[in-house]
C-alpha cells in the first residue's frame, strides 16, 4: 500500500499484511475486514503455550522456560492499555466475534502483567499485599537483536530484569497500573471477577510507582538491559498522571481525582507536550482527563481540555500528514488517530456508560463535538480520510524473535540457530508466513517506502502500532460513511 500525502486530508497509511478487499459499497474499503485482521495480528505475537483455538497455525509454543510469557514490559503494557481503551470506547459497536477476540488478545497481555506484579510472599503469591518488585523484562535485547530465529527456537539468554524500591521504575509500574485499570473496565461485563482482580492489581502497581519514584533508565544495571531499544526518554511523571487518570475512571474513586489535582503541576501537566506513544503519554492524559471534564463538569479540569484542544489543532502539516521524527512513524499515526476519534466522539453530556457492552452506539462527530474547536469547520473530515492501497508489504521485519520471515516448524522441524536465520533475513523473497493484520513502521517524511526488511524503522510491525488501530477500525466499520 502506498501513501499519498499530497491530498488535503490526513493520509493514514494502513500497511496491512494482506490487501483488503473493497466492500460492495461503491468501492469503499472494508473496515470490518480490516478490524478482524488487526485483531488477528496479536495471535502472531503470542509467547508461551498456545491455546487450542490459535488461528495462525504457523506459530507454535515458545518461551516456555521463562515460566511466563516473555516481553518488554513498558511498550507491552502500553499495548494493553490501548487495546483495552479500544474496547472500552468502541467494544459496544464491534461485531461480537471481534469483541471476543479483542478480549482474548487483551487477556493474554493482562495475564502476563498480573504475573509481573505477583511475587511469592512466604507460601503465597498475592497481588493485594505489599509489592516488593515488578518484572520489567525477560530476555537480553542485544543478543536477541543479534539473532534472526523463530520464537519457537529462542536460545538466547532469558535474563530477568525487575524494578524494586531500590531500583525504581515508575514508568513501567505506572503503565502497568494504567493497563490493568483500563482492562478492568473492558472486562467488567464479560468477567466481573477478573475485572476486580485487574483493578486490585492496578491499585497495587500504582502505589508502587508513586511510592518509589524513579526512572529505570537512570539505573546503570537496568539501562544496560533495556537500552537502547526501550529507554525511557521522557521521564516517569507522565505515567503517574496517566495511571491515576485510568484508576479514577475505572474505580470512580475521588482520591485519584485529588491526586491529579494535587500533583498535576509537579508531574508536568502544564507542559502541554504534543506527543503520544509508549514513552510519552501527555496528549493521552489530556484527552482522557478531558472526558472527565466534558462528562462530569469538574471545572478545575478545564485546563486539560484546553491542552487537548491545542493538541488537536496543531497536529498536521499543511498537506495533512501526521509525521513525527524517528522510526516507526505509524505508531504515531495510529495512536494519534485514536485520540482524535475518542476526543471527537466525546460529548459534553451526563456520564457515559463505563463498559463496552453498555454502549450500543457511538455518536458521529458533529459541529458541537470537541474536535470542532479548531478554526477549520471540516476538521473531522480532514482528519479521517483513510487510504488503503495495494500492494501490501511482502518483507516485514518483526521485532526479535521474528517468525513470519522464517519457515514454520511444521515445514522445517529442525532447530534454526541464531545465525542460521540470517539468509532468510537477507532474502528479497516474500515472507513464507503471512502475518495477517500487521502494520509496519511505514514511510519516512518523504513518503517513500521501499519494502526492505533490514530497514526496520520502516518495515517492522509492532503491537503498539496495532492496539490503537483496533478502536479506530471498530468505529469506521460501524460508521462507514
Amino acid at each position: 500500500m502506498a501513501l499519498l500525502s499530497t491530498l488535503p486530508s490526513l493520509a493514514c497509511l494502513l500497511l496491512l499484511a494482506m490487501a483488503l478487499r473493497p466492500s460492495s459499497g461503491g468501492g469503499s474499503h472494508d473496515y470490518g475486514e480490516a478490524l478482524s485482521k488487526s485483531i488477528l495480528f496479536f495471535e502472531g505475537q503470542r509467547s508461551g503455550q498456545l491455546p487450542a483455538d490459535q488461528r495462525l497455525k504457523w506459530r507454535g509454543d515458545s518461551g516456555l522456560s521463562d515460566g511466563a510469557e516473555a516481553g518488554f514490559g513498558f511498550p507491552m503494557a502500553f499495548t494493553a492499555t490501548m487495546l483495552a481503551w479500544s474496547v472500552v470506547e468502541f467494544g459496544g459497536i464491534m461485531p461480537p466475534e471481534d469483541l471476543r477476540h479483542s478480549l482474548t488478545a487483551l487477556r493474554w497481555a493482562t495475564d502476563y502483567l498480573l504475573k509481573t506484579i505477583a511475587h511469592p510472599t512466604g507460601c503465597t503469591s498475592r497481588i493485594d499485599s505489599e509489592l516488593g518488585s515488578i518484572l520489567l523484562q525477560v530476555g537480553d535485547p542485544l543478543k536477541d537483536h543479534n539473532c534472526w530465529e523463530r520464537p519457537e527456537d529462542m536460545d538466547t539468554p532469558r535474563t530477568v530484569y525487575s524494578v524494586t524500591p531500590d531500583r525504581p521504575g515508575s514508568e513501567v509500574a505506572g503503565e502497568t497500573a494504567a493497563a490493568l485499570a483500563a482492562a478492568s473496565m473492558a472486562f467488567r461485563e464479560a468477567d466481573a471477577t477478573y475485572a476486580e482482580r485487574l483493578l486490585r492489581g492496578a491499585t497495587t502497581a500504582f502505589e508502587f510507582a508513586d511510592s518509589y519514584k524513579g526512572a529505570y533508565s537512570d539505573d546503570t544495571g537496568l539501562k544496560a538491559g533495556v537500552c537502547p531499544f526501550y529507554c525511557d526518554f521522557d521521564g516517569y511523571q507522565d505515567e503517574l498522571l496517566w495511571s491515576a487518570a485510568w484508576l479514577r475512571r475505572a474505580s470512580a474513586n475521588v482520591s485519584f481525582l485529588s491526586y491529579i489535582q494535587n500533583n498535576g503541576k509537579t508531574l508536568g501537566a502544564d507542559d502541554n507536550i504534543n506527543e503520544f506513544g509508549w514513552d510519552n503519554k501527555h496528549a493521552g492524559i489530556n484527552v482522557l482527563i478531558s472526558k472527565e471534564f466534558l462528562e462530569g463538569e469538574v471545572l478545575w479540569l478545564q485546563s486539560y481540555k484546553q491542552s487537548a484542544d491545542s493538541f488537536m489543532c496543531t497536529l498536521f502539516t499543511p498537506g495533512g500528514l501526521i509525521y513525527k521524527p524517528g522510526g516507526s512513524n505509524m505508531q504515531h499515526v495510529t495512536s494519534i488517530a485514536f485520540l482524535l476519534l475518542v476526543y471527537a466522539t466525546t460529548s459534553p453530556s451526563p456520564p457515559a456508560p463505563s463498559t463496552a457492552a453498555a454502549s450500543p452506539s457511538i455518536p458521529p462527530p458533529s459541529a458541537a463535538s470537541p474536535s470542532n474547536r479548531c478554526s477549520s469547520s471540516d476538521f473531522f473530515q480532514r482528519s479521517w480520510r483513510w487510504l488503503l492501497l495495494p500492494p501490501s508489504p511482502q518483507l516485514p521485519a518483526e521485532d526479535p524473535p521474528p517468525g513470519s520471515s522464517l519457515p514454520a516448524k511444521a515445514d522445517r522441524p529442525e532447530q534454526i540457530g541464531c545465525k542460521e536465520g540470517s539468509p532468510y533475513f537477507n532474502s528479497q523473497g516474500p515472507n513464507p508466513n503471512i502475518l495477517v493484520g500487521a502494520v509496519v513502521g511505514g514511510p519516512g517524511e518523504d513518503d517513500a517506502y521501499g519494502d526492505d526488511r533490514p530497514d526496520f524503522r520502516k518495515s517492522e510491525p509492532t503491537t503498539y502500532i496495532n492496539a490503537p488501530l483496533v478502536g479506530v477500525l471498530a468505529y469506521f466499520a460501524a460508521n462507514p460513511s
